[in-house]
């Protein structure tokens, strides 16, 4: 089946022929179907990545049952969901334009479209054409996310999959219905009649779009943080080098085996705003054997991958993204003690034996943690300092764009 344009004029004088029953009706109503089922599934992605915008612990449906299979632990709609791709215009709104509104707002479009087709008395080949090219956006964009999802993130997304097949179901019946269609008849061209649908698509989705950005949640302090440092100057040398070395002083407290900090690292990197700070780190193990603020251990096995990158800060960063590419494994195995894991540590960093595990080294650590006392800092990770000011929990996720942008521009403004 081969779409052609040309199909949809004809030398066929038929203005005056009688309603009839085209077999492209039934098709038609099918990709109604496919398109709903398709909004469904937005208006379900919708909603979580709405409830997450306050930055607190909320269940995420990830099922191709639409509803169904919601859950709090890590998932890959999870995944898919606190990813840059999750929204647009993050630097702009705070959490930015969600990708699944947009998909919803055409989806609901097509529902219209198919049905109205649906019910004209004659179903032609413009009609049909027209509704199979615009369900061929959503299945375009299908492709590209589904390879989104799968080459850069790694995760599959149940929910991103069902609308993945109500698109392509969608494209396929829309096919199927301008294959079954009749001919226009006359010599009109379809183009002015296809230009008014087209609009009428752009304006539902602006008008949903509109909506959620005069009611989206918006972030609290408007870049102005959630405390500051007390104390800014390093006597104790706690600071560790980072990647991040040019732009506005930024410091990163973190701890090594904290998922929350692998998370926020993997976000600061893919929004690209790490090139605009000069940031250090204070390493935060939330590790008892070490951490004397804790009474038990959050992230067992923090304390030793501290040590490992205390003792050279210049070759801190290969220490911690071993220890977050390897961090389930490593926080597992620790439970039990940190013996094997800081005897892996020795074998796979040769430059930490005769340092890991030394008076000197767990002085120093402790002076990284009282840096963490004399700022009074909250026991948590991660927390990120643009200047002095500390950026607000709730905006180190799904609002980290647009809040930090926010700060940077701050801070170099007053320069």
């Amino acid at each position: 089946m081969r779409f052609d344009p040309n199909a949809l004029e004809d030398d066929t004088d038929a203005p005056t022929l009688p309603p009839v029953r085209a077999p492209a009706r039934p098709f038609l109503w099918g990709t109604a179907g496919a398109s709903a089922l398709g909004a469904v599934f937005a208006a379900v992605s919708t909603r979580d990545f709405i409830s997450h915008l306050d930055r607190q612990q909320h269940s995420i449906h990830c099922s191709l049952m639409p509803g169904g299979g919601a859950s709090l632990g890590e998932s890959g709609c999870r995944t898919v969901l606190m990813s840059p791709y999750s929204s647009v215009l993050r630097t702009e709104l705070w959490g930015g334009v969600p990708i699944s509104l947009l998909a919803f707002a055409v989806f609901a479009y097509l529902v219209y479209r198919s049905a109205a087709t649906a019910l004209e008395p004659r179903v032609t080949r413009r009609d049909a054409g027209y509704l199979w090219l615009a369900t061929g956006l959503p299945a375009a964009m299908s492709v590209i996310y589904g390879l989104i999802s799968t080459q850069a993130l790694g995760a599959v997304c149940q929910v991103c999959l069902g609308i993945y097949i109500s698109s392509t179901l969608a494209f396929v019946l829309a096919g199927l219905a301008f294959r079954g269609s009749e001919p226009t008849g006359g010599h009109a061209s379809p183009w002015p009649m296809w230009g008014r649908w087209f609009a009428e698509g752009v304006v539902t989705v602006v008008a949903l779009v509109g909506l959620y950005v005069a009611f989206a949640p918006k972030g609290a302090k408007d870049g102005q943080g959630c405390g500051v440092l007390a104390q800014t100057a390093d006597p104790g040398h706690v600071l560790v080098p980072s990647p991040y070395s040019r732009g506005t002083s930024a410091v990163m407290v973190l701890d090594p085996l904290c998922p929350a900090c692998r998370g926020f690292d993997k976000r600061l990197d893919a929004s690209g705003l790490g090139a605009r700070m000069d940031m250090k780190y204070v390493l935060f193990p939330l590790d008892a054997s070490c951490n004397w603020m804790l009474t038990d251990s959050l992230h067992p096995g923090a304390c030793a991958v501290s040590e490992a990158m205390l003792c050279d800060p210049n070759k801190a960063q290969q220490v911690l993204e071993w220890a977050f590419a390897h961090q389930e494994e490593l926080l597992e195995g620790a439970r039990k003690g940190d013996g094997p894991l800081r005897a892996e540590l020795k074998m796979k960093f040769p430059h930490v034996q005769g340092c890991l595990g030394t008076n000197k080294v767990k002085a120093q650590l402790r002076k990284s943690l009282k840096w963490g006392v004399a700022n009074a800092i909250p026991v948590l990770t991660p927390q990120l300092f643009v200047g002095e000011r500390r950026m607000c929990d709730e905006d180190t996720d799904l609002g980290l764009e647009y809040t930090l942008t926010t700060m940077l521009n701050q801070v170099e403004g007053k320069r």
